[in-house]
């Protein structure tokens, strides 16, 4: 064994650390391109026709314009983590190649982004489903990634 080091604590200076964020990892399921119509509306709102350009098990990406997102998140700013922005959604999608099924689901808006001068995206956590349509989208999900890959 050597001898110790003889380390001054007045040359040390103090680490910065980033904080972490409350934001949970919003990329922890596969994400499946799609181009489907949703209707959107936050409570006490009319509802909202959007179109749906991703998918996965834990939520969606909703392209829209500048006045659709004004509407959705007045200010258009992005909600802080915690302080997500309550949606309900509703969409089809295709369980069998000549059969859809309707599905309501609620949601929070949990992201946005603009893509370009009048395009946004606005990223979807969905918390709850009627019915079955977590199973539903499990499914369509399920079938989009093992025909791709």
């Amino acid at each position: 064994m050597g001898k110790p080091l003889d380390v001054e604590s007045a040359a040390v200076r103090p680490m910065r650390v980033k904080p972490r964020s409350a934001e949970p990892n919003l990329r922890d399921q596969q994400r499946a391109e799609v181009c489907l119509p949703v209707t959107l509306n936050r409570p006490g709102q009319a509802a909202i026709e959007c179109e749906m350009c991703n998918l996965s098990r834990a939520g969606m990406m909703i392209r829209c314009s500048d006045a659709v997102a004004q509407t959705l998140i007045p200010g258009r700013r992005t909600p802080a983590p915690g302080d997500w922005i309550d949606i309900n959604a509703h969409f089809e999608v295709p369980v069998l190649p000549q059969q859809s099924v309707n599905l309501a689901a609620r949601g929070h808006i949990a992201h946005l982004r603009r893509v370009a001068r009048d395009e946004f995206q606005l990223g979807i956590r969905f918390v709850d489903f009627d019915g079955r349509g977590f199973d539903y989208v499990d499914q369509y999900v399920h079938r989009l990634l093992t025909e791709r890959a």
